[in-house]
């Protein structure tokens, strides 16, 4: 089974949704891993014309593009050869942080990770799982605050990840540890329920 990893909290080893993420990749037990470390990593924003052209497949051929391209098909494999992805997501101002949203654009291409059909666009990644562990300083994963926890995991389905799965560490800022424990109880119980739980 081959993992990708997606990690973006700057906190490190201070980050609940990091050691949250890491914790169910070991359990995994996956045969490869690929770790994506936006907040270690973060990606370039392309500048106007550049995005004009990644988007539109045209452009001047300039260094600067060339290297944006071949960003975009690195971030892309890394996505198309997985099976299972985990997303360690810590949710800023009531959102993704800002590198998850980079990461969102670069892989949403179509042609190449999602197609467009008469039923509408069809996702191409063919993942079959996708682990969401959305950490909050105190608003509730999944309640109306929470506009990172919905957003991806629409992004997910939208790109062919059949089921998408959340861990619930809301609320680290007041008892850290015990949203770790509550974390790693939620990942036992998924992990032992042979993964059907989803959303």
């Amino acid at each position: 089974m081959h993992t990708l990893l997606i990690q973006t909290s700057p906190r490190e080893q201070d980050s609940i949704s990091r050691r949250l993420a890491d914790y169910l990749t070991e359990q995994l037990s996956c045969s490869t891993l690929t770790l994506r470390d936006l907040a270690e990593d973060s990606l370039p924003t392309p500048v106007r014309q550049d995005l004009l052209a990644l988007h539109s497949g045209s452009g001047d051929g300039s260094p600067a593009l060339a290297g944006l391209r071949q960003l975009e098909d690195r971030l892309i494999g890394e996505l198309m050869v997985a099976d299972t992805l985990v997303m360690g997501i810590a949710m800023h101002n009531f959102s993704v942080p800002v590198v998850l949203k980079q990461w969102v654009d670069y892989v949403c291409r179509a042609g190449k990770t999602f197609r467009y059909s008469e039923d509408g666009p069809r996702g191409l990644t063919g993942i079959s799982d996708a682990f969401l562990v959305t950490a909050t300083g105190g608003a509730p994963v999944g309640g109306t605050m929470d506009f990172a926890t919905g957003y991806m995991a629409h992004i997910a389905h939208f790109l062919g990840v059949r089921q998408v799965h959340v861990i619930d560490a809301g609320g680290s800022k007041g008892t850290p540890e015990a949203t770790l424990a509550r974390g790693r109880l939620q990942i036992d119980r998924l992990l032992d329920n042979h993964l059907t739980l989803a959303v």
